[in-house]
């Protein structure tokens, strides 16, 4: 019989990070520890120490020797399928609307094998740029696609990616005076049943939960007033998250005033929307009266900088969100308007854009790392889980390296080098305790027959429009 062990031997943790030449915690006390380490147990931070600290021992340890240290990225938009028809051709300049109207046809033809093909591929590109936590708005449900959501479910956990997958619907099509076409829109009655269905087979409310499910009509354009309002009653039923399209664009104005005589943020409160269950994305046109509004809803925004600039949405107002309370994360969106899929590189740009628009004190890269972490975590309802180092939060986290060309000189600040040199991947991404990035390359086996299988549906996806 094994003699118990004693008290005062500590018992070995499941992962220890260490040697950092700095472990950003972003905590409640936003603690930056030179020389710091990490360890993490049964997928939570166990402890957090300094150079000083003497790290307890561990199953096994990675060496951030040289490296930032930072909690996993949270992306908070993201429409992972369109990946299938990255920077497309024929959709590349015009409006909003004009892009979405090249796209839906090609869309249409999604399935099964098209979105988990799509998600395997999606899931390991954010995974490289220091992603741990992501959503996905998924709200093309061709009829005869199949279940497109368990199919991406399907792809994180075999990924190890955690995971918050949104039902996206369409209900409006051209004929109804809607954008989309009918070929994409979807019954009411079905889209809550869906929805109703995917929150009992998918959601963990749990702490550390892999996956969790929010109920994402797409847009103002594109959804009834009826399902809009019968969406949030069923989040509210369900106790689930909502997630939209908000004040992206001049012509989201329009059709508002046009269409129900109301400004976008007036008609998403008068749908039942305006309240802490909920977060946007882009949030680019809202007036000074609507932000305060937000703010004081506690709504959450998912700023999406690449998107914006490339679709010539404008400049989000972050700042002046932020300052109104607004809960404010960052989101890659969809891979035919961003069309690359990184968190850093979606951190650098919110950094250069917020100083574009409120001059070079208006952002810092430890407001843009707050942004992509604990900013992140509210928008998804997990503040305190999410987006930081502390005793009890999940296990994920970033080893980012600082060294090389493009880092010779940057000895001052681990963080302001982080965002300002580069560009830099992960070096090692880990999710509840275990690596899916590790020295610099995905974990997952596969990877290469994945992407002929992705070039193979693309192909098939974008000819004869």
């Amino acid at each position: 019989m094994t003699a118990p062990v004693p008290a005062s031997v500590p018992q070995p943790v499941d992962l220890l990070v260490r040697g950092a030449e700095l472990v950003a915690t972003m905590d409640d006390r936003r603690r930056e520890l030179p020389g710091g380490w990490v360890a993490v147990t049964d997928g939570l931070v166990s402890a957090v120490g300094a150079a000083g600290d003497p790290p307890p021992p561990a199953r096994r340890t990675l060496a951030a020797t040289g490296c930032l240290v930072t909690p996993g990225l949270v992306n908070t938009h993201h429409h992972i399928f369109q990946n299938l028809t990255r920077s497309y051709a024929p959709s590349v300049s015009g409006s909003l609307f004009a892009w979405l109207r090249t796209l839906y046809p090609l869309w249409a033809r999604l399935d099964e094998e098209a979105v988990y093909v799509s998600a395997h591929v999606g899931l390991t590109e954010l995974a490289l740029g220091g992603c741990t936590t992501t959503t996905d708005h998924l709200y093309v449900h061709p009829r005869g696609g199949g279940d497109l959501i368990a199919a991406e479910i399907a792809a994180a956990r075999e990924l190890g990616m955690r995971f918050h997958p949104t039902r996206g619907s369409m209900s409006l099509s051209v004929k109804d005076g809607g954008l989309p076409p009918d070929s994409v829109v979807q019954d009411p009655d079905d889209i809550l049943a869906d929805s109703a269905a995917l929150v009992a087979a998918h959601h963990d409310p749990a702490h550390g939960a892999m996956v969790r499910i929010a109920l994402a009509p797409c847009s103002p354009f594109s959804v009834s007033p009826e399902l809009m309002w019968a969406t949030a009653e069923l989040a509210e039923k369900l106790d689930v998250r909502l997630h939209t399209h908000l004040a992206e664009d001049p012509q989201e104005d329009d059709y508002c005033l046009a269409a129900y005589g109301r400004r976008p943020v007036e008609h998403f409160q008068d749908l039942g929307w305006g309240g802490d269950r909920a977060w946007v994305a882009h949030c680019i046109h809202p007036n000074a009266a609507e932000v305060a509004r937000l703010g004081a809803w506690g709504t959450g925004v998912a700023h999406c900088p690449s998107s914006n600039m490339i679709l010539g949405g404008g400049l989000a107002p972050v700042a002046q969100l932020r300052a109104a309370g607004v809960p404010v994360g960052l989101g890659c969106d969809g891979s035919s308007s961003a069309d690359a899929a990184s968190l850093w590189l979606e951190a650098r740009t919110a950094m250069l854009l917020g100083r574009l628009r409120g001059g070079a004190s208006a952002m810092s890269a430890r407001d843009a790392l707050e942004i992509a972490t604990r900013g992140g975590a509210a928008c998804l309802g997990r503040a305190g889980e999410l987006g930081e180092l502390s005793v009890g939060a999940v296990g994920d986290l970033v080893v980012w390296p600082l060294d090389g060309i493009a880092f010779a000189g940057a000895l001052s600040d681990p963080v302001e080098a982080w965002l300002r040199c580069g560009p830099v991947a992960a070096r090692h991404t880990v999710v509840a305790g275990a690596t899916v990035v590790e020295d610099a390359a995905p974990v997952h086996h596969g990877l290469d027959d994945m992407l002929r299988r992705h070039r193979t549906i693309a192909t098939a996806i974008q000819q004869n429009p």
